[in-house]
């Protein structure tokens, strides 16, 4: 139907239009007759006026080609606009390039669909303020804090490190070893044991408790002699206003001064700790002949030593040197002696003492006083021949004599020894009498 009005309308408007063609020639024609009629009874026709009569004819057909070609125009647009199809203004070639399976799919599929834009959420503002940009939010001060937390940890362990090293390093005690190691004999099982306890207490300055060692062992073994070499060193290290000798028969030989002893060594360990804080150092007492220790003096050690007691009480160490289970160690030593293989070093065989003679010392002595209860007890064991020869070797070589192994042997036997036993010859007086012989020569 919409092509059959479609030509309709067309032939229409082609009538109209040859309709006014026609009018306008036949006009045109007219006013050529007229003019040639008026002529006529003129004289014959001139040169101008076939001139005017040709460009008349040449005019009409000009118009006559622009009107057509209107025509033509104004048709196939009027066409495009009814049936819309594109107008015949050039040829094309067909291609299957835009075509579009328009059949086959449904009316709103061929409608071009635009893409779906995603709305932004405004932002409301109250009707009276004005609009502000969002607040930026605030970073957590926790992060940074807890960056300052690990700065100051890695610092404070840092610096832990440095003092285990400066305070090692303080008190010299590499230089202690190599001197009890070249200067006691036979008891280097104990010189190691002592050197660990020292070495794990002088590593750092904060304790929770005083470092107390009670050494015991039988006359001779060398237990003053040690007491003497650690005093010296200290000395040397920290000073000797902060290293205290104390004899019990010399500073208190008499019961009945016990109290006022007592009293007056608890005034000097309460100033040289005093001081020791001030200066950052941890002083040394070492206590010989404790078995003839008072008990008022044992009572006034006990409170200076427990853990209760300020900072710079807990910063000493408590040395002590008695022979009290002496016989406990001798009754271990001649009785073990054949089950100590030759092989053993002095460490293996002192760990072995250790560990069998500590539990039955411990019993016996807290039996004697409490104080024993705070100390690391360490025994020491009987020396041996060989032990008495480097005694008088050293001795001899100290007093300027020619050091003579025959001379050695021969004063060597003339100390008192126990049966030996498993071939061990144990001394009954150890290196005591070793000082007594070398001034007779």
């Amino acid at each position: 139907m919409s092509d059959r009005d479609s030509s309709i309308s067309a032939s229409q408007t082609e009538g109209e239009f040859e309709g006014e063609m026609d009018e306008e020639l036949e006009g045109d024609t007219e006013m050529e007759e007229e003019k040639s009629e008026n002529g006529r009874g003129s004289p014959a026709p001139s040169l101008s006026n076939i001139s005017s009569t040709l460009r008349a004819v040449i005019r009409i057909k000009q118009k006559y080609q622009a009107m057509k070609k209107r025509r033509q125009e104004m048709a196939l647009g009027g066409q495009c606009a009814l049936t819309g199809a594109p107008g015949r203004t050039s040829p094309k070639i067909f291609t299957f390039d835009g075509f579009t399976p328009t059949a086959f799919s449904s009316p709103s599929s061929s409608i071009p669909q635009r893409k779906k834009r995603r709305k932004k959420k405004r932002v409301l503002f109250p009707e009276g303020g004005r609009r502000r940009a969002a607040p930026k939010q605030d970073r957590s001060r926790a992060k940074y804090c807890l960056y300052l937390l690990f700065a100051i940890v890695f610092l404070q362990v840092y610096n832990a490190i440095e003092n285990l090293d400066d305070h090692v390093l303080r008190y010299d005690l590499e230089g202690l070893e190599k001197t009890l190691r070249r200067e006691v004999f036979g008891q280097q099982g104990a010189v190691e044991s002592l050197l660990s306890h020292l070495k794990d207490y002088l590593s750092t300055y904060v304790h929770n408790k005083p470092l107390v060692v009670s050494l015991h062992g039988p006359t001779g073994v060398g237990k003053s002699h040690l007491g003497r070499l650690l005093a010296g060193h200290f000395r040397s290290v920290v000073g000797d206003t902060l290293v205290l000798q104390y004899y019990v028969l010399h500073h208190c030989p008499q019961e009945a001064n016990a109290l006022q002893c007592a009293s007056d060594l608890s005034a000097l360990i309460s100033e040289m700790v005093e001081r020791a804080e001030e200066e950052e150092k941890i002083p040394l007492f070492i206590f010989d002949e404790a078995e003839h220790m008072h008990h008022e003096i044992l009572d006034t050690l006990l409170q200076l030593v427990s853990s209760n007691q300020s900072n710079e009480y807990l910063n000493a160490i408590y040395l002590f040197l008695s022979n009290l289970g002496h016989a406990h160690i001798t009754k271990h030593m001649l009785h073990n002696s054949s089950s100590i293989s030759m092989a053993m070093t002095a460490s293996g065989r002192h760990s072995n003492l250790v560990k069998e003679l500590t539990p039955i010392l411990r019993s016996m002595l807290e039996e004697l006083h409490p104080l024993w209860t705070e100390a690391d007890i360490l025994p020491l064991s009987l020396l041996e021949k060989g032990h008495v020869m480097e005694c008088f070797l050293d001795e001899i070589t100290r007093e300027g004599f020619y050091p003579d192994h025959a001379n050695i042997e021969r004063l060597a036997g003339e100390i008192e020894y126990y049966p030996a036993v498993g071939g061990h010859e144990y001394s009954q007086t150890g290196c005591k009498q070793v000082v007594a012989k070398v001034n007779l020569l």
